[in-house]
């Protein structure tokens, strides 16, 4: 199963990054968000920490639905979805291959957004990274494993086209609520408070997200169009 997994990480990395199209919309609505948001502030003023890591993972969850409405476009396209489906190794590998990839996007992504956020909403970051760090790599994940569960939910009809975002960014509110606590100590030069309990909310609903996506996908991914 691995070997699968890892194949159809590697086609869908190699897909996009060579064409581009979706990645690159992704990376530019989120360099907008961080850009407009800093066009809020008076000359020389410096937006909050905690307002700045609340625009961070804004730009992060909605490059999230552009990566995975991409990766899962692939097949559509083409007309190979159900080529995927009849892999000789369980359907979820589908499901974490694609999560893979999109994890890799969205790190590539973030990559761009923490500078970004650093020089249009004047922060530093003199805190203690590590900690953030570490709920940035588990908020990913959980964002990754749902939005690949969801984004091939999303695909196939007309009137799925907007799911993925109507039903991610309730689901990711925890993740990103870590996020934002731990990203704003960040930014203010401090340790979050009760930081190991965020690690922790977030570690418990990755485990929830992956859960529900071995025993869901199957039944969402049916290789039909």
């Amino acid at each position: 199963m691995m070997r699968a997994v890892l194949a159809i990480a590697r086609k869908d990395l190699t897909l996009t990054l060579a064409r581009g199209g979706g990645l690159v919309q992704a990376l530019l609505l989120g360099l907008l968000l961080l850009f407009m948001f800093s066009l809020s502030q008076e000359v020389g003023e410096r937006m909050s920490p905690q307002g700045a890591a609340a625009i961070f993972w804004l730009a992060s969850a909605f490059c999230q639905v552009l990566i995975f409405n991409a990766l899962y476009g692939l097949e559509e396209v083409h007309g190979a979805r159900q080529g995927l489906a009849l892999l000789p190794c369980p359907v979820q590998a589908v499901w974490i291959g694609k999560a893979l990839a999109g994890l890799a996007l969205l790190l590539l992504a973030q990559t761009l957004f923490v500078p970004a956020t650093v020089i249009f909403l004047g922060q530093d970051m003199s805190g203690e990274w590590w900690w953030a760090l570490a709920v940035l790599l588990l908020a990913d994940l959980g964002m990754a494993l749902l939005g690949s569960l969801l984004g091939a939910l999303s695909q196939g009809q007309a009137a799925k086209e907007s799911i993925l975002s109507i039903v991610l960014f309730p689901l990711l509110a925890p993740l990103l609520l870590a996020g934002i606590r731990v990203g704003a100590g960040l930014f203010a030069g401090r340790t979050a408070e009760g930081v190991t309990q965020w690690i922790g909310v977030a570690a418990a609903f990755d485990a929830l997200f992956a859960a529900a996506g071995l025993v869901l996908f199957a039944y969402i991914y049916p290789g039909e169009e």
